[in-house]
This record gives structure tokens, sequence and C-alpha cells, in this order.
């Protein structure tokens, strides 16, 4: 277990190793969450009729054009910045989401438990639909996919250092969120996030990316990531503790 205060940790610290603990510790809340996107993925490919379908896209997706003020404001304007976060665009798309899901939420998830858990993919899933619709404001195309609250996750991954305590079984994010400033300074944080950003900006430019057929909707990660980075804090339980 890492004991020593954000001041105190090495700068350019990746991942904890040790022990024999399995890459992947998955808390109930991100199995529940993948078993979720992938049960509604089954269901719309195999059992519904591409009509259904389409029913269920204009109820569950995030469509900007929505809030146009052409379209009453129906119930379905209000969850689909959270439901549209369980569809998926093709079996690729929901295979890349579900493992960095598995990656990034598992520590995060345990470290926050499963209510902050929650609370965090509602807020950075709605933040991402946010800026993706500060962008895109009358596009009719429907916004899918889990990654914009993934990337919230990898935003607070950042905050951490990535440093994950595995001493109790369960690997989880250790020690006090680094001060943005330190964050900064560290050459491992830095890397993953240029190479990050590198990587959405040229989906951005291209559109597309292999695998996958449908745009890229780069600016929703970006607004997860945005929140997940400077807010982890608010969701973070030792975090209240340790300013009190």
């Amino acid at each position: 277990m890492n004991n020593a205060s954000p001041e105190e940790r090495p700068r350019d610290a990746g991942f904890t190793r040790g022990g024999r603990e399995p890459v992947f510790n998955l808390p109930g809340i991100v199995l529940l969450a993948i078993g979720l996107c992938v049960g509604i993925h089954l269901i719309r490919v195999y059992l519904l009729t591409p009509q259904q379908d389409i029913a269920l896209l204009i109820r569950t997706a995030f469509i900007p054009i929505r809030y146009s003020g052409a379209f009453d404001l129906d119930v379905y304007a209000f969850t689909s910045p959270v439901t549209y976060s369980f569809l998926h665009g093709s079996f690729t798309h929901l295979l890349v989401n579900m493992v960095w899901l598995a990656a990034f939420g598992s520590p995060l998830a345990n470290r926050l438990g499963a209510v902050r858990f929650s609370l965090f993919w509602i807020a950075t899933a709605v933040a991402a639909a946010a800026l993706h619709y500060s962008v895109h404001m009358l596009d009719q195309a429907p916004l899918v996919g889990a990654s914009g609250a993934i990337a919230g996750m990898m935003g607070a991954a950042a905050r951490f250092g990535f440093q994950i305590d595995r001493s109790s079984g369960q690997g989880a994010f250790s020690g006090a969120p680094l001060p943005v400033s330190m964050v900064f300074r560290s050459r491992t944080v830095m890397t993953f996030l240029i190479v990050w950003m590198a990587v959405n900006f040229a989906t951005g430019i291209i559109g597309f990316a292999p695998g996958v057929s449908d745009r890229i909707a780069w600016e929703a990660h970006v607004g997860g990531f945005i929140v997940g980075f400077f807010g982890i804090r608010l969701f973070d339980r030792r975090s209240e503790f340790a300013s009190r």
C-alpha cells in the first residue's frame, strides 16, 4: 500500500505492481454496467426489428436537435443524456468500450463505491452530451456509447497518477487526488494525456476509427474527461475526510 502523501509521491509513478492480483478485479457495479451495455446491444441486434430499434434510439439516444425548440420536450429529453451511454453502434464499439470500462472503471468503483460511482457515471455522461450538443446543436444523428463516461474515468485516473493499491485484494486508486499542478509535472500522466488528446484529435479530423462505421464523437470524450479530471474530488469520500 502506498501511504505517501501527494507531495511525496514519485512524479512518474505508473500503475502499481505487486503480488499476483488479477489484472482486472471487477466490482459488482462495473459488472452491472457491462451487463447492461452488452444485454441492450444483444437485444437491439437479435430481438428488435429495424423499426423497433429506431423507436428505441429515438427515445434513449442523445439527439441534439431534440432541444432545438422545434419539438416538445418529453421525458426522454431529460433521460436520454444518460441512457445514451448504455447504447452502442456496433460490436466493435461495444467491445472497445467495455475493455476500457473494465480497466479504468474497476479501480475507480472500488475507490468510490457503487452509489458514488453511479453518480460519477451520470455526471460525466451528461457533461459529454452537453459538450457534444454545444458543437452540434442541430445535429439529427444520435449520440450513443459509454465512451464519454469512460473518458471521465480516465480523467479521474490521471488525478490519482494512475496509482493503484491492491493490498486489500481489490485494486483501487490510492491516496488523495493529486493537485492539478503536480499532474502536469508527471511524465507518465502527461504522456498519457498527450497520446489520448492526439487520438481524439485525429479521430475528430478523420471522422472515423478503424472498425467503427459511425463518426467518433470526440467532443463527448473531452466533455467527460474534463468533468472527471476536475470533479473527482466531489465524488471521493476519502478526499472529504482528508479535508476535515
